[in-house]
């Protein structure tokens, strides 16, 4: 009988051979048996492959390495893992996180409590507080925050931080949302929601979904995504709003 895991959790993969950091996710493997991660080579140039393989060499039952023929883009790269999973485990919850490990495999696992009765959807939010430990670049925090503000008012959702790439779902919520392909590489975070708000409603989002503060979250000054997408998100965000309306 396949081994049941009370979280999977995806994380895109693409040169990441300097950046995954083998000790903490050894650590983290090491205390926690319930939980699968599943990497996803997203047709890395570098020893991305190599590094990931040792892994789940190291821990063969709780690790899953899938790879892309050539490089696809971090949306469908999760949403191949998500299907992976899907078809290859039992599960009862399944998350996506960033190789930077930005936010730690350890809290992703904590906000992952949250998904259980009603809520089926729970996402952290890189909301900086007093007892909070939030280290983003300033340019990418205000046009993050630029960026927030229009997503926001396009779902008609009072969310904080759609982008966030921390998210956890119920198993059969994920079989839906990810069924298809999205229309946007980099924000199908925002392709995400609405696919949520088509099934529950948009006055139901508060009973089925939670929006968590995130105790630390660090940025590794390597993003994948360029500052000049700042130009083309706009582009994807009305193809997005006119794919959904």
């Amino acid at each position: 009988m396949t081994e049941e895991f009370k979280l999977c959790i995806i994380i895109p993969c693409y040169n990441e051979e300097k950046r995954l950091d083998i000790t903490r996710i050894s650590l983290f493997l090491k205390l926690n048996k319930t939980t699968l991660l599943c990497f996803v080579n997203d047709g890395s140039k570098d020893k991305t492959l190599k590094v990931l393989d040792k892994i789940k060499t190291d821990f063969p039952q709780n690790v899953s390495v899938i790879s892309t023929p050539k490089n696809v883009g971090k949306a469908e790269a999760v949403r191949n893992g998500v299907q992976h999973c899907n078809t290859s485990y039992q599960f009862t919850k399944i998350a996506y996180l960033d190789a930077d490990l930005a936010t730690t495999l350890e809290e992703c696992v904590e906000i992952s409590e949250q998904v259980n009765n009603n809520v089926v959807f729970a996402f952290g939010s890189r909301i900086a507080k007093i007892d909070s430990n939030i280290q983003r670049k300033f340019s990418r925090f205000l046009i993050g925050r630029v960026i927030a503000t229009f997503i926001s008012r396009q779902l008609k959702l009072p969310v904080y931080d759609t982008q966030c790439g921390c998210k956890i779902f119920e198993k059969e919520l994920s079989k839906l949302i990810f069924k298809d392909k999205f229309i946007s590489k980099w924000l199908f975070d925002v392709e995400l929601f609405h696919r949520i708000i088509s099934i529950y409603e948009l006055n139901e989002m508060k009973n089925i979904s939670k929006e968590i503060p995130l105790k630390s979250w660090i940025d590794s000054g390597d993003s994948k995504v360029e500052l000049s997408y700042f130009f083309k998100l706009w582009i994807d965000l009305f193809q997005i709003k006119k794919y959904y309306r």
